[in-house]
């Protein structure tokens, strides 16, 4: 299950947005999650803008916490890039439609409280 940047930090930071099933899924040691590495690149540019403050520096922030719980890496692939060719245009964020792009092409969930995703076929869990 991909985890999106949203839920990623609702969740390390232990906000009343994510919601108890995103929590249950955290909590779960039988969950596969896997966090994209343009998860990664759309935080280094939030902090490098002034949009996002983190406790530390993104590449620790991010590494620390995917090794604390267990998160499994998820590379950007060429076959991710190009299917975000063939989405509709549901949705305007870049950072999303490759989380989705990447969810279609792998087959898997993602863990979101974004309900546009859901328009593209791609399995919500929230």
């Amino acid at each position: 299950m991909i985890i999106d940047t949203h839920s990623f930090l609702w969740w390390a930071e232990d906000s009343p947005r994510l919601s108890r099933k995103a929590r249950a899924v955290f909590a779960d040691g039988n969950s596969r999650l896997l966090w994209s590495v343009a998860s990664t690149w759309e935080l280094a540019i939030k902090v490098g803008i002034g949009r996002l403050r983190l406790p530390e520096p993104v590449l620790e922030y991010v590494m620390s916490r995917m090794a604390r719980h267990g998160i499994d890496s998820l590379a950007l692939e060429h076959s991710h890039a190009a299917r975000v060719a063939t989405l509709p245009h549901h949705h305007g964020d870049p950072f999303d439609r490759v989380l989705i792009a990447q969810a279609l092409v792998e087959g898997v969930p993602v863990l979101t409280a974004d309900p546009r995703f859901k328009e593209y076929g791609v399995d919500v869990v929230w």
